[in-house]
């Protein structure tokens, strides 16, 4: 149309197809997805922290730390089986190995990190475990000379599993077709990261002797702050898709999410080793970070709902001679 010309048409209205979405919802359920994706990022921070805290002597912390990541990583094991609604299905993406498929990856982790966290907490529990059939056998002179070097071994293969478990499900997240998910696929990674050491950071807080909790105070401000900074940068960026991560019931959770972190980072940096701040700072930052699970997850329904989400970000790449491959299909 020519300028100055009056449109015969009135401008195109965003509509679904017979009254179906351009692209399918996720299906995940809430709180089950949420709580793995929280649990499992703070399985890989806390084992981190555990490795950290093992080679600097605060063994209390260490202690902690590697009960934190076998309780998370098992927890979460747990809160996927129930998402998938059958154990069977868990092992069923165990007999594929792709390395292209983040699905088949993130199982092979979870697995491996699973059992290492398990080992290592194992072998830290094992002085103090009741007697019983079971534990007689950790006592034999052979098998506890060499628990607690397994068990080390097995904290230190962890802390470098961690990273990769605190980040792969945001790469899960971002290989779908869901707008908010996949364009956000530079600084999910981040946002999940600041958030499960924020996570593990809050749980050393709370579990940890006041006089071992230094280490696990500084993963926590440190955490708070790349989650802060990492979801700004994301909602600026995505600019337009930036918006279902501000409105809505997303918004709301995204909103509660940011304040409960900030404040939670700010009191772990004034809480010193006040027990009633130490405490408040623990569950600020647990709670910010369950917040920014479902926001994430709520956002990408929002999206996934409105076509405006999916057709105005294409319209832009072409008109920009820029078309951009669309993932796979979730598996």
């Amino acid at each position: 149309m020519r300028r100055g010309e009056e449109a015969m048409v009135p401008e195109a209205e965003f509509r679904s197809y017979y009254g179906q979405p351009i692209i399918k919802s996720p299906v995940w359920h809430e709180p089950h997805m949420p709580a793995y994706l929280y649990l499992g990022g703070l399985s890989g921070a806390a084992s981190m922290m555990a490795a950290a805290a093992r080679i600097s002597g605060h063994d209390r912390l260490a202690l902690t730390a590697r009960l934190t990541a076998a309780a998370g990583a098992t927890v979460g094991a747990g809160f996927l089986v129930a998402e998938l609604g059958r154990p069977e299905r868990f092992l069923n993406m165990l007999r594929v190995f792709k390395p292209t498929s983040p699905m088949s990856m993130g199982s092979w982790l979870l697995a491996a990190h699973s059992g290492l966290t398990a080992l290592a907490a194992t072998a830290a529990l094992a002085p103090v475990l009741p007697a019983s059939a079971a534990t007689a056998v950790l006592r034999v002179p052979s098998v506890a000379a060499v628990l607690p070097v397994a068990g080390d071994a097995a904290t230190m293969a962890a802390a470098l599993t961690g990273p990769l478990m605190s980040t792969y499900t945001a790469v899960l997240l971002a290989d779908t077709a869901v707008p908010v998910w996949h364009e956000a696929h530079r600084e999910l990674p981040f946002l999940f990261a600041g958030s499960a050491l924020a996570s593990a950071g809050a749980a050393g807080m709370l579990t940890a002797p006041r006089a071992e909790a230094g280490p696990a105070r500084a993963v926590a401000v440190l955490g708070a702050a790349v989650e802060t900074v990492a979801g700004a940068v994301m909602e600026r960026r995505l600019g337009m898709l930036g918006e279902p991560y501000q409105r809505g019931k997303a918004g709301g959770r995204m909103r509660t999410a940011r304040a409960l972190t900030v404040g939670g980072g700010l009191l772990a940096v004034v809480a010193g080793r006040s027990r009633v701040l130490t405490g408040l700072c623990g569950l600020a930052l647990t709670a910010g970070a369950l917040f920014t699970r479902f926001a994430v997850l709520e956002a990408g329904r929002a999206s996934a709902a409105d076509p405006r989400y999916t057709v105005v970000p294409q319209r832009r790449r072409l008109d920009a001679g820029n078309p951009a491959s669309v993932p796979a299909p979730s598996r």
